[in-house]
């Protein structure tokens, strides 16, 4: 072997022995919201690889105290990571707020996108519909419950809402199901046979702050906070934004 080849042979395996890897796991509000591209290009720029666990909301603090092997990051909404946190489940001064998903409301490829842009003009377009999907509220995910509470409020009585029995509202609006639904945005975003309308009036409240924080289980919590920095970095806000999240 000549040396110039040799010498790259040997560069390409230092690199290889370098290199790691990073399990996080997350809810749909942050790994449908860029984290596959990010993880990318951070591989691209580390040689580090990224292993992304799709988790529910309901099950992640579970799954980052008991999990083989565990998770280097764990992502969750604010409320459920204040939790961990209490639990002593993340590394301190790791926790980062990442960004805001916002309920939205969805309709069928090619529908009208009625104007949505107050609470009045929102519920008279809701009760106008044969059928708005939700995830199913009994499931006791942290987004049905945020949306059944929603629409309980007296100005949407009225509305034909019906939960979806298989998986996410969205999803049931995408299979052809219902006529609207009502999702966090990067849930409707990633589903090609529906459109994004807009998001509800912020006067609702509809909204979840994502968190990221490096779990207290991880095997390498300095290439986590790195990562975690990648994520948050200036640089990033654009990625993020585009798939429905919004940066702090």
């Amino acid at each position: 072997m000549r040396l110039p080849t040799l010498i790259f042979a040997l560069t390409l395996l230092a690199g290889s022995a370098q290199a790691g890897e990073i399990r996080i796991i997350s809810p749909g509000l942050i790994y449908n919201a860029a984290l596959d591209q990010l993880a990318a290009d951070y591989k691209k720029q580390t040689g580090n690889t990224v292993i992304n666990i799709h988790g529910t909301m309901d099950k992640i603090i579970g799954q980052a105290k008991t999990d083989t092997p565990p998770a280097d990051i764990v992502g969750l909404p604010t409320d459920l990571m204040n939790t961990l946190v209490l639990d002593g489940g993340i590394v301190p001064g790791s926790y980062t707020l990442l960004g805001r998903g916002e309920l939205a409301l969805a309709v069928k490829k090619g529908a009208p996108h009625p104007d949505i842009s107050t609470i009045d003009k929102l519920a008279a377009v809701l009760k106008h519909a044969s059928a708005v999907m939700i995830n199913d509220p009994k499931g006791g995910t942290m987004q049905g419950i945020l949306i059944d509470g929603l629409l309980k409020r007296p100005e949407f009585a009225g509305v034909h809402v019906v939960p979806s029995s298989r998986g996410e509202g969205a999803a049931a609006l995408a299979r052809g199901e219902g006529e609207m639904a009502i999702q966090l945005v990067q849930e409707i975003l990633n589903k090609p046979e529906i459109e994004l309308v807009a998001p509800l009036p912020v006067e609702l409240g509809g909204h979840m702050d994502a968190v990221l924080a490096v779990s207290a289980r991880s095997a390498d919590p300095k290439m986590a906070l790195d990562f975690i920095r990648f994520l948050t970095r200036p640089e990033a806000r654009a990625a993020w934004t585009a798939k429905g999240m919004k940066p702090f």
